[in-house]
């Protein structure tokens, strides 16, 4: 069975894709339970916040990888969100920390409705990315056999 870079670009994909989808379902939960006044603003977000950059990290990781093989189409599908998430992070409240959630803020309803629809958006796109990386996945192993052959 043939292995090119490709694959191993998906399959990176693929791994880190389960990880965001986690990151995304947690913050979708922490923010219902923040509408919900089950918990305290302040300690939901000393929780979230340690969770933005990583989750930064790990798609850009990803996308480099995508551009490093060729995968122009795969990167062309994320980079909307990669520049979502560079502005985002270059307009988060003045805070003294990493993050992006102000505790003092987090609490507006305004604030915490476009939070919460965040996280459901982003919940969505990589749910659908990771079955979209799975079948690039077999497409990539399918060209490296065909190639061998």
């Amino acid at each position: 069975m043939a292995f090119n870079f490709s694959a191993f670009a998906y399959i990176i994909a693929l791994i880190v894709d389960a990880f965001l989808i986690f990151f995304s379902l947690f913050h979708v939960i922490a923010f219902d339970e923040l509408k919900t006044d089950y918990k305290n603003p302040i300690d939901q977000c000393n929780s979230l916040n340690p969770l933005v950059l990583p989750e930064y990290i790990l798609h850009m990781f990803f996308n480099i990888l995508f551009a490093a093989s060729g995968e122009w189409f795969s990167l062309f599908l994320n980079i909307p969100l990669v520049a979502y998430h560079i502005n985002r992070y270059r307009t988060r409240p003045v805070m003294s920390g990493p993050g992006l959630y102000d505790p003092t803020n987090i609490m507006n309803a305004d604030v915490l409705t476009r939070c919460q629809r965040e996280g459901w958006i982003k919940l969505a796109f990589y749910l659908l990315s990771f079955f979209y990386y799975l079948y690039g996945y077999v497409i990539a192993l399918e060209r490296a056999h065909e190639h061998v052959t």
